[in-house]
């Protein structure tokens, strides 16, 4: 006995199931199936020596019990075989059917599958062993698209970071500019303001010297008169005539 009770639900809703056997297999495997994610996952529980191996895929929920001793690499080599061959059949046409409705038309099938992979445990395990790898590499590549996505938003928000920075430098250098030129303009309102107040006390030393007491005026007043009284005409010089003298005779 390896392969015990299977079924095909739908939520809560069982669609079709076989066994051969009897026991309170249906009961725990119904109340587990409440248990069950709606997500695309698989899990197992295990009860009274026996493993309850549930697989979600595609919006159905596959079960099937088996041995303990089995592990769990048969049980869901067997309900992945089941799946596809289900989702191939009926697809989403079994979303609407009623509870049990499928049990004539597919309660046969399950029987198939179980007895294939009873009979042929090696093959079983080597598909599994595939299934295996190819889910790790698909999980590597689901891991390798979320970083690239994550890098994506990273080099989208870097780049929107380097724009804000952008735009902030332009504004620092326009800002700069601004700044220089106003610099600028105090600095020589500072010069010209310098060299007024220089001028202004050069002027009023000039005026203190010069206008004290008149002299600057006074000099320059003088020399203006000069300027316009003609000068005196210089005396005439008459010759000298020169006085007589006497001349007294000589004795021989």
């Amino acid at each position: 006995m390896t392969l015990i009770y299977a079924f095909v639900a739908r939520g809560a809703t069982v669609l079709a199931e076989y066994t051969t056997y009897s026991g309170n297999f249906s009961t725990i495997a119904i109340q587990c199936l409440q248990k069950c994610p709606e997500t695309d996952s698989k899990f197992t529980y295990t009860c009274d020596g026996h493993t309850f191996n549930y697989l979600v895929d595609s919006g159905y929920t596959f079960l099937v019990v088996a041995d303990g001793d089995v592990g769990r690499q048969l049980p869901f080599s067997f309900l992945a075989r089941v799946a596809e061959d289900f989702n191939r059949k009926y697809g989403p046409r079994a979303l609407d059917a009623m509870a049990n409705s499928l049990d004539r038309e597919y309660g046969p099938a399950l029987k198939e599958h179980m007895a294939f992979c009873t009979e042929h445990p090696e093959e079983m395990n080597k598909v599994a062993m595939v299934q295996k790898q190819v889910q790790e590499v698909k999980n590597i590549m689901m891991d390798n698209i979320e970083k690239v996505l994550d890098r994506g938003e990273k080099i989208e928000l870097l780049v929107d970071k380097t724009e804000e920075l952008r735009f902030k430098a332009d504004n620092f250098h326009k800002t700069g500019k601004q700044l220089r030129r106003k610099m600028w303009w105090n600095n020589l309102k500072m010069k010209m303001a310098f060299i007024f107040v220089v001028l202004a006390v050069i002027f009023i030393i000039f005026c203190s010297v010069c206008f004290s007491g008149g002299n600057c005026l006074a000099s320059k007043g003088g020399d203006d008169n000069n300027d316009d009284v003609p000068a005196p005409p210089e005396p005439e010089v008459e010759p000298a005539i020169p006085e007589p003298t006497d001349i007294s005779p000589t004795s021989p």
